[in-house]
Parts: C-alpha cells; structure tokens; sequence
C-alpha cells in the first residue's frame, strides 16, 4: 500500500527536525510521499482518482493510537493507496472535503498546520507499531 500526503505548502521551521524525525522512523511501516500543492486549486487537482482520501479537518471523526492501527490494516486489507489532504492557514477548501471518504480530527484544540502534518506522521508510525506488535510507547 502506498500512502501520500498533499498539504499545502512547505513545512518551516520550527517543524522541520520533527518532520525528519517521523518521516525516517514511519518508513519502517509504510511508504509516505509528501506531495507539496501551490495552493488550494493545486491541492484539490492533485487528489488521485483511485484511492482512500482522508481530510485532516476540525470535525472529523478522532481516532486513539490503538483505533488508528485498526483503520491502518483494514485500509491494507482493501487494497486501495491512502491520500492525506491538509490544508494551509485556512483549512483545506470545500472541494477538498467533499472528496474525501473521511475526516480525520486530532481533536477540538486549534493548531498548527505544519503541526497537524508532523501529527499525523506520528499517528502513523505508532499505528505501524501497533500492527506489528511492537512496543509503541517509547
């Protein structure tokens, strides 16, 4: 299963160093490609026809790390890539949501975008562990 995130512009400092982090221990459990989109219309063109796409959102639906493994294999066992839409400053664009299959929320507190990425890097990485039996909580 291959896995792509498209956000809208590039992560900056401060963000950078967990960035890298996450990334390099996450390729251990799953191919992520972080596609940078121009703005909104670019991210929107850029979704992939044939695959689960997942908005990060405020409202969507939050998920524990035991609950984000769970999602992680069924996803594997449907055979479709994943697609992680986030926005810039504003959020991600009507067209974005409506393409999506799912929203997925860190919870009701405001942050970041550029911490929203590094967040769900995070998730996935643990979800990873989680699925593999490994210890997580380190």
């Amino acid at each position: 299963m291959k896995a792509t995130l498209i956000c809208v512009g590039r992560t900056r400092e401060p963000f950078l160093e967990a960035e890298a982090h996450y990334l390099k221990l996450l390729r251990r459990h799953l191919s992520l490609e972080v596609v940078v989109a121009r703005d909104d219309q670019d991210l929107v063109a850029r979704i992939p026809g044939r695959a689960w796409v997942v908005a990060l959102d405020e409202g969507g639906r939050p998920r524990s790390s035991p609950e984000w493994a769970k999602w992680l294999e069924q996803r594997r066992l449907d055979g479709l890539d994943l697609c992680f839409l986030a926005g810039g400053q504003t959020g991600l664009p009507a067209a974005a949501l409506a393409a999506a299959r799912e929203r997925v929320s860190f919870g009701p507190q405001t942050m970041a975008h550029q911490l929203a990425r590094v967040v769900l890097y995070e998730q996935l990485f643990r979800a990873g562990k989680i699925a593999a039996g490994e210890r997580y909580h380190c």
